[in-house]
C-alpha cells in the first residue's frame, strides 16, 4: 500500500520493507517501540521485519532501550554513525525536495562503528 505523503527518502530510493522500516525509524528517532508496533507503523508485515531485524541490531542501527511487560523496546541508535548519517541524509533529501538550503553542505559522521552487539 502506497502512502499519500511518501517521504523524500522513499521517493528517491524506492518502497521496500527495509526502507519503509528505516524511514519509520528516521521519522520517530526520539521514541522507542516494540517490534509489533514498529511493523504496524512502518506498514510492513511482522515477518518482513523479522527477516532483517537482527541485522539492524547487530550493526547497531537500532538498540534495545528497555523492557515493558513482556515486550522489548527499540529505537534508532543515535550513538551509531550509520544511523546518524541516515538521519542527516533523509533530512538533506527532504530539504532538497522542498528547495530549502540548496547552498548548504552536508557533513557526515566519520567515527568508527563501536556499537557491535
Amino acid at each position: 500500500m502506497k502512502e499519500k505523503n511518501e517521504s523524500a527518502f522513499l521517493e528517491y530510493f524506492g518502497d521496500t520493507p527495509k526502507l519503509r522500516f528505516l524511514n519509520f525509524l528516521i521519522g520517530n528517532h526520539f521514541f522507542d517501540f516494540n517490534m509489533t508496533d514498529m511493523a504496524k507503523e512502518a506498514n510492513i508485515s511482522y515477518n518482513s521485519l523479522m527477516s532483517f531485524f537482527d541485522e539492524f541490531l547487530k550493526k547497531g542501527i537500532i538498540v534495545k532501550t528497555r523492557r515493558v511487560g513482556k515486550s522489548n523496546m527499540y529505537k534508532l541508535n543515535m550513538d551509531n554513525s550509520i544511523a546518524k548519517n541516515f538521519l542527516k541524509f533523509a533530512w538533506f533529501l527532504t530539504k532538497q525536495d522542498l528547495g530549502i538550503g540548496e547552498q548548504e553542505k552536508i557533513s557526515v559522521v566519520s567515527s568508527p562503528i563501536n556499537n557491535r552487539l
